[in-house]
């Protein structure tokens, strides 16, 4: 097998923009209700495939508070963040997990129209440390 043929400074320069540039990696994507508290979040990540030319968004957490729930902010996240991921140049996708044993994240994604994905199998390691 040949070996690659690309200058080091050609493989380096779209980890640069991935993991140097504007806006940053990790961000926060928050609702606040009237009195200011948080009411929502979205947290997520721009990833880099291990293997082709583009990123994806991958939603770490999405969090509406139990008062707010079924009045739409899970909806506008969602929304918010899809618009997130179109406006970065490269970025392909948004990806996100649930467990299997949560119907009710499951039934509110299906209700927005995502259609789950068997495609990935999740590995998980304890490394011994206690819960914070």
């Amino acid at each position: 097998m040949a070996s690659p043929t690309c200058s080091p400074e050609r493989r380096i320069r779209p980890f640069e923009g991935a993991l140097f540039g504007s806006p940053p990696l990790t961000s926060v994507l928050l609702v606040e209700d009237e009195a200011g508290d948080i009411g929502g979040l979205g947290a997520y990540s721009f990833l880099w495939p291990s293997a082709g030319s583009t990123h994806s968004l991958f939603l770490k957490e999405l969090y509406v508070r139990d008062v707010l729930r079924r009045q739409g902010v899970g909806e506008r996240l969602m929304n918010e963040l899809r618009a997130i991921a179109a406006a970065r140049p490269g970025c392909s996708r948004v990806e996100w997990m649930t467990d299997r044993d949560n119907p009710d994240a499951r039934a509110f994604y299906k209700s927005l129209g995502f259609a789950e994905f068997d495609g990935k199998i999740v590995y998980r390691v304890d490394t011994g440390a206690a819960g914070v």
